[in-house]
């Protein structure tokens, strides 16, 4: 199929009438449309709660712990008595 035969079988498709929709087609779409949106925004507030649930774990568990002090060394013993 070359260029010309392409254009004359789109013309000839966008010519056609458009096939008739089905009267109670929009009432379906709107409906399923709005149950997407909530569900998307209900499991983008999820994901929110989760994120702020794991960044509250982590600072109390980095408080609590405090990771960036340097242990006490166990390896020689006190000095005592001199």
């Amino acid at each position: 199929m070359n260029r010309t035969e392409r254009e004359a079988a789109v013309r000839r498709l966008l010519e056609q009438t458009p096939p008739q929709v089905p009267p109670d087609l929009y009432e379906d779409v709107v409906r399923r449309g709005g149950r997407m949106l909530r569900r998307r925004t209900a499991v983008r507030r999820v994901m929110w709660l989760l994120l702020l649930a794991a960044t509250v774990a982590f600072v109390v568990w980095a408080v609590t712990v405090r990771p960036w002090v340097e242990p006490p060394s166990q390896t020689t013993p006190p000095l005592t008595g001199w």
